[in-house]
């Protein structure tokens, strides 16, 4: 069953539509639904597929005539092909075949057939140059490099720079999309799966209704043949050379470590070369750098990982690999329950941000947003460190501040009136809105004091209520 992405096969079947050439660049990390999301939007049309290997030329230019001969024969089988003599005629005959008649030409995993032959893109650009204005051809450059096809496409100095008509990253769903992968899991179970693998599909599909929670966890990432036990440093070894650094920089931030001299420290590197790192990382989406909102000029600015998977793959799994190795599988799984509630905490803010921007979407958000986030610093009041977990901001005002709580008990009125006498250290006066939410509802003495502040409280039920979730 094909799930989300109405918005990417949208654009994409608009695309479609234009009639005329279409060159569509599509990226994203491993295992997100790239050909998953092709694969339905080519489900009735004329198409030819490459599906590129990490081999030499000769292999991409057997596979890529097999495409362009699906295009031309879609009855005839693939291996009767012919092999052109190079890529110039394989990509001319694409065009050629989609003079008359709409067709869609899918290059899967484009980097590796552009690393098997380095001059691919500029014979593709010289291709595109001179037969595009006569051609119907779709074509679609589908790559899981993140770094390789951001350079490809969006680099001035590279071959096909301006050539693409459309560019789609795909990223991982947020919750709401991925609990429709669950209909008959409760919700916070569903959400301590999206907060161990995040919204991408293969990796959520490593879980069973069938199972309780330790039993999933057990099966999805302690069985050292199942695919999550190694993914995160598979996904590293894909797009960088040397992965110890990196590795010593992800693990120190999943350990805690969020300020760039705490990094340096527990990584046992010098502050110019975590520089490097951290830029690196964030080049590929694993790391960011977060300012409090509303910012204000980054002095109290973190790293933090913005990836999942590797939130919890370095912080649970690879400290306790020895014991998984040698038949302790059962240890790490207490171990991970007893630390997974904390985990869970910032996992569930991201859920409610999500909900406030799908809220904006919807019209039902009672505030103007044009961004969200959180605030953290110094309370010179109480003169203490203070955190607000969510900060809503139209341009640099603050229109709402929000508590999130994942607990297993309600929420009291302590909680609501602590956001109510930090709501100005984040910029907010007494008119702006104050939302909480909780996992556990709320009090009666919490629905008594959000009554006196004309404060909203949202439980995670009601957030959960109108998901579609097939059954």
């Amino acid at each position: 069953m094909f799930i989300g992405r109405e918005r990417e096969l949208a654009l994409l079947h608009r695309r479609y539509e234009s009639g005329g050439f279409e060159f569509i660049g599509l990226y994203g990390r491993r295992r997100v639904g790239k050909s998953a999301l092709l694969s339905e939007f080519t489900r009735d049309l004329r198409c030819g597929w490459c599906a590129a290997v990490e081999d030499d030329a000769a292999m991409n230019l057997r596979l890529l005539s097999q495409a362009v001969w699906s295009l031309q024969n879609p009855d005839a089988s693939p291996e009767s092909a012919p092999v052109y003599a190079d890529f110039r005629p394989a990509l001319e005959a694409a065009f050629d075949a989609t003079r008359e008649e709409r067709g869609v030409l899918v290059i899967d995993e484009f980097p590796y057939l552009a690393k098997s032959d380095t001059s691919f893109p500029s014979v593709l650009q010289t291709v595109i140059d001179r037969r595009k204005d006569r051609s119907q051809l779709f074509l679609v450059l589908c790559g899981s490099s993140l770094s390789f096809m951001k350079e490809q496409l969006l680099n001035k100095e590279s071959p096909l720079y301006g050539r693409s008509t459309a560019q789609i990253e795909l990223r991982p769903f947020d919750f709401f999309d991925s609990l429709r992968f669950f209909p008959h899991m409760t919700p916070e179970d569903a959400a301590a799966i999206y907060g161990m693998v995040g919204g991408v599909p293969l990796y959520l599909l490593q879980f069973s209704e069938e199972r309780g929670l330790s039993e999933n966890i057990a099966d999805a990432f302690l069985d050292p043949s199942s695919i999550l036990y190694e993914e995160p440093e598979s996904l590293l070894k894909q797009e960088v050379s040397k992965v110890a650094p990196y590795n010593a920089v992800v693990s120190a931030i999943a350990g805690g470590a969020s300020q760039h001299n705490q990094i340096a420290t527990r990584a046992g590197l010098s502050t110019a070369a975590l520089d490097y790192y951290l830029k690196e990382l964030a080049r590929i989406g694993l790391v960011e750098r977060e300012e409090p909102m509303p910012a204000r000029g980054g002095r109290k600015a973190v790293w933090r990982l913005s990836d999942s998977l590797f939130r919890f793959w370095y912080r649970f799994i690879r400290p306790y690999r020895a014991l998984i190795e040698r038949g302790l599988g059962q240890t790490v799984v207490a171990r991970i329950g007893e630390g997974l509630p904390e985990h869970l905490g910032p996992v569930f803010g991201g859920i409610c941000r999500d909900w406030l921007w799908r809220q904006l979407a919807q019209g039902r958000l009672p505030f103007p947003m044009t961004d969200v986030g959180r605030w953290w610093g110094n309370d010179p009041q109480a003169r203490c460190e203070a955190e607000i977990d969510l900060v809503a901001v139209d341009g640099s005002q603050t229109v709402m501040v929000g508590e999130c709580k994942w607990r297993g008990e309600p929420m009291g009125a302590d909680q609501l009136l602590k956001l109510d006498r930090h709501a100005h250290l984040a910029g907010a006066n007494s008119a702006d809105a104050r939302w909480a939410f909780s996992r556990s509802g709320f009090t009666a003495g919490c629905d008594e004091t959000a009554r006196e502040l004309g404060a909203r409280l949202v439980t995670f039920d009601e957030m959960c209520e109108g998901v579609s979730r097939p059954r």
